[in-house]
């Protein structure tokens, strides 16, 4: 059994641990063999999305009955998380909230959004708990952040160097958490859980802030929520820590060119072999169809996954924007 506490920090720079890769993928390249490959790809002839697809249905609002976790596929890696509780408003927890027209620094440049968000931020309900999986612009989004903090005085978790980003959308509380750090409020346990990815905003701030995903225990429901990450042995650790998750939601887009993407994204196959590895009662799939990052075509991801999960029929479907499932409560859970 692998350590779950291997070193992933030299003092400066955050790393992912090679030995929980799979063995096809532990051979490191260099910084500038990366950025060779990368620019390679850029330069060359791209498949490209369409600009936008057709209106989506709209689907009506939720909201949990006591003891209930109602799940909320927003679009890309935004998910809201409500907790029905007796007598109280429910508890509101959403994951990297991107609203913004571009995951970008620029507001006319950079992947552009071809689905609109399933709630838009206007109508989102008050927020309690952001949970931000890394400083990558497709789920640190500074504009949304900024709305979320004057409009609703939430607290922000996230892993060790991202307070320097997050403090620009004046967010009035920060925790900062590193993997298998936990943090409690308001009813809710959160541990923040490993991920085999990397992270930047600048070309001179490359893994200066750590990347990773979150637990939630919350009214006697587990979910877990991976944020970004390659497929790898970290899944057995959570798994140790937590053998009982009644959702998880895993990453399963920006998988090609494979060569590229596989140390940092998992293919909806490996996605679907995390969500095993996990035993989850259910399965969420994100970070697809939204934003072109990379060459795989728009519905290919869930139809991937969909063929994927048919034998044995496992509970691991794609959501619409917008679009809701229900956890029931824990005492009723069979």
């Amino acid at each position: 059994m692998l350590d779950d506490n291997l070193p992933h920090f030299d003092g400066r720079h955050y790393r992912n641990p090679e030995a929980w890769r799979p063995d096809e993928t532990r051979t490191a390249r260099t910084t500038s063999q990366r950025i060779g490959n990368i620019f390679r790809w850029q330069m060359g002839l791209r498949p490209r999305w369409p600009d936008a697809l057709p209106p989506q249905k709209a689907y009506p609002q939720v909201t949990p009955a006591p003891g209930e976790c109602c799940v909320t596929f927003i679009g890309h890696a935004t998910v809201l998380l409500q907790f029905g509780r007796t007598g109280r408003a429910p508890l509101r927890i959403i994951t990297d909230p991107v609203f913004s027209e571009r995951c970008s620094p620029f507001r006319s440049f950079g992947p552009r959004r071809v689905r609109p968000p399933g709630i838009t931020l206007e109508a989102l309900p008050r927020i309690d708990i952001i949970l931000v999986s890394h400083c990558h612009y497709d789920h640190l989004d500074l504009r949304s952040l900024r709305a979320l903090a004057e409009r609703d005085d939430p607290l922000c978790i996230s892993l060790p160097g991202n307070r320097r980003h997050l403090e620009k959308a004046d967010l009035p509380r920060i925790t900062e958490l590193d993997w298998w750090e936990s943090t409690t409020d308001d009813g809710a346990r959160i541990t923040a859980t490993p991920a085999l990815h990397g992270s930047a905003r600048t070309p001179f701030d490359s893994n200066r802030a750590l990347w990773g995903g979150f637990t939630i225990e919350a009214d006697g429901h587990t979910v877990f929520f991976a944020g970004d990450t390659a497929w790898g042995k970290h899944f057995d650790a959570i798994h140790r820590r937590w053998p009982h998750i009644d959702l998880a939601i895993l990453p399963i887009g920006a998988y090609d060119p494979r060569d590229l993407m596989r140390r940092v994204h998992m293919s909806p196959e490996e996605a679907l072999m995390a969500f095993d590895t996990l035993r989850a009662k259910q399965g969420l799939p994100i970070h697809f169809g939204t934003f072109q990052l990379t060459d795989e075509a728009i519905l290919e991801p869930p139809t991937r996954l969909e063929f994927a999960s048919r034998p044995g029929s496992r509970p691991f479907a794609a959501l619409e924007n917008g679009e809701s499932l229900t956890l029931p409560p824990a005492d009723t859970k069979s």
